[in-house]
């Protein structure tokens, strides 16, 4: 697999582009010029930046929204299993305390994951991503400074009745 990733990596700079890839890449060591998208964990993430490698953060803990929503699954459209609600989305932080500021600036952002195994429709869709994505895009554009849950569920409340106008399935 190693050896595999390094000589993608190597066409893909001869074509002008960048190899990203999940933290599986890891193994073996990173190629050269890749990016690694981090949902394994922190180590990972720590070894990419330590190395002078960027990162993509899209760990499970945070990111994954094709986990249920609420711990009442017997209410909740039909997810993969686990738990990530709004709040613990909001909470997030792709920087880790444990970064340097120079560690710091490999985090290139974040991303939200919707795995469609489990997800029967694009309302289903919807339900899944809505009102969460709106909570990470924050994350990603906002400083931990600025961050502010209950001032983010006022604001939320303004976005969701435009999503309702929409006719968008949010949860």
């Amino acid at each position: 697999q190693s050896w595999f990733i390094k000589q993608m990596d190597q066409w893909l700079d001869g074509k002008g582009r960048r190899l990203v890839g999940w933290s599986e890449i890891l193994e073996g060591g990173l190629a050269d010029g890749a990016a690694l998208m981090v949902w394994l964990g922190n180590e990972g993430a720590m070894t990419a930046v330590s190395s002078g490698h960027d990162v993509i953060m899209a760990q499970t803990t945070h990111t994954y929204f094709d986990y249920f929503q609420s711990r009442d699954r017997a209410r909740e459209p039909h997810a993969i299993g686990g738990y990530l609600p709004l709040e613990q989305v909001y909470k997030y932080n792709p920087v880790l305390p444990q970064m340097t500021s120079e560690q710091a600036k490999h985090v290139m952002g974040t991303q939200f994951q919707l795995w469609s195994e489990y997800i029967h429709n694009p309302k289903h869709v919807e339900y899944m991503a809505f009102p969460r994505g709106c909570a990470l895009a924050e994350v990603a554009w906002s400083s931990v400074e600025r961050k502010d849950y209950a001032d983010f569920l006022g604001r939320l409340d303004t976005h969701l009745k435009r999503l309702t106008t929409l006719d968008v399935n949010d949860r």
